[in-house]
């Protein structure tokens, strides 16, 4: 009769527990989750910041940029001289900007792109690149992720 009492009694918990230990799985399968959504935010977010730095010494590159023109040839003796960028100059300006800055050791793979210049002689464009290693997925993409920075300074002459 004990024994009888016995597997009523397992049979009655087991019955009444068919989902004991599911809950264990679903909160691994969470966390799991959970640091998979936080290590991309974490990615995204590193190359974000890192574009948004390139961007800014692009920035002060361009302006410096802006900053080495030539004074122009007036058309008339009434009229007002005129900025004029000179595109190798531009280039030049923009390497010596860069590396007085120490942007080559704060970006990897950082270079100068080519359609580095002067528009219509009166602006400079400046085109960086640089490569972003982001943490925790970096196994994902060994080369990094490539980025891009454009600027744009205007050289003007007022009064």
């Amino acid at each position: 009769m004990s024994q009888q009492r016995q597997q009523n009694q397992d049979i009655h918990v087991s019955q009444a527990h068919p989902e004991a230990g599911q809950i264990t799985v679903l909160i691994i399968g969470y966390i799991l989750l959970a640091l998979l959504l936080t290590s991309v935010v974490v990615a995204v977010s590193t190359v974000y910041i890192e574009h948004k730095k390139l961007l800014s010494m692009a920035d002060g590159a361009s302006v410096a940029a802006a900053d080495s023109y030539t004074l122009g040839q007036m058309e008339t003796k009434a009229g007002t001289p005129s900025a004029v960028l000179n595109g190798g100059r531009v280039q030049a300006v923009v390497m010596d900007y860069l590396t007085q800055n120490d942007a080559f050791i704060r970006f990897d793979a950082l270079a100068v792109e080519p359609s580095t210049g002067s528009r219509e002689g009166s602006t400079a464009v400046v085109v960086l690149s640089a490569v972003v290693h982001p943490p925790i997925v970096n196994f994902l993409v060994p080369d990094g992720i490539a980025i891009q920075a454009e600027s744009t300074a205007r050289a003007r002459l007022s009064r």
